[in-house]
């Protein structure tokens, strides 16, 4: 399979870490076709010509993004979904990049892949690569927490489309065109040295916003520097959870990190402590 590198949000700062990154997919059978180090900031109008360029290549079957940060979201109003719709790729990314994943699933109806980066590649686990490998693969396992430690705050079986990714960049999609759909959706939510009261806003704002009043299930991920058990407090003090909730630690920003397939059709099983693919 051959990977096609774009920068949406920020571009790795060390050489070392961008060509370390290649070098392991290379091991892994996998080709990238653009290998140069970038050393100039992209414009708004050349990362979506770049994202353009990705998916008209037909040669190139994962787009795969450098790293995060931050900026992904400006570039939503340039983008032409007609075209990427047109094109069968796999476009991989997670944190900041996460609100494309999504939008990119709505606007076309294409799985895309909450995964790891060019840059978490550089230092990676044999664990994120072998999830990472399920997934380009056509995830033949389809229980994404197969052995994986689950913790359960609210029992029950939900089925929905799975969305989800950083807390802090959909929520500030609230109020625009391009605010994420939560409907009948198995949400996850992961966030990253956010001190609790941001956390607390944010998740307010969702409550406030009713975006969790239409959720079949909630799957929190890793909240890094936070008590997992306050960010549910946040949740259950606000709204009757009638849902089934769990924690997973192995969603965001670590490094034994499980890719996600955004559009699937899952079964959030609670008693089974599964998230089953039901469908692509």
């Amino acid at each position: 399979m051959k990977i096609f590198i774009v920068t949406p949000a920020w571009k790795i700062k060390k050489k070392s870490e961008f060509y370390k990154g290649i070098k392991i997919l290379e091991k892994l059978g996998l080709k990238v076709i653009n290998k140069n180090f970038p050393t100039n900031n992209l414009s708004i109008k050349q990362k979506v010509n770049q994202i353009h360029k990705a998916f008209l290549n037909k040669n190139v079957d994962i787009i795969l993004a450098q790293r995060g940060g931050y900026g992904c979201i400006k570039l939503l109003p340039y983008l032409n979904f007609n075209l990427i719709k047109k094109q069968k790729k796999i476009f991989a990314g997670f944190s900041d990049v996460s609100i494309l994943l999504n939008l990119l699933y709505e606007k076309t109806e294409t799985i895309t892949l909450h995964s790891p980066m060019l840059i978490n590649f550089s230092d990676t686990t044999k664990f994120t690569i072998n999830s990472f490998l399920n997934a380009i693969n056509g995830f033949k396992e389809k229980d994404l927490f197969k052995n994986l430690k689950v913790t359960v705050f609210n029992h029950g079986k939900a089925k929905g489309i799975l969305k989800g990714g950083n807390l802090i960049t959909l929520t500030s999609t609230f109020g625009s065109q391009w605010e994420i759909n939560t409907k009948n959706t198995i949400l996850f939510l992961e966030e990253v040295d956010e001190p609790l009261y941001k956390i607390d806003r944010a998740l307010t704002q969702w409550i406030l916003a009713k975006k969790l009043q239409h959720i079949k299930g909630l799957i929190l991920g890793n909240f890094r520097g936070v008590n997992i058990e306050e960010v549910y407090k946040i949740l259950n003090q606000q709204i009757k959870i009638t849902f089934p909730v769990v924690h997973c630690n192995y969603i965001g920003h670590i490094r034994n990190k499980i890719t996600l397939p955004i559009g699937a059709e899952v079964l959030l099983n609670t008693y089974k402590k599964s998230l089953t693919i039901i469908k692509l």
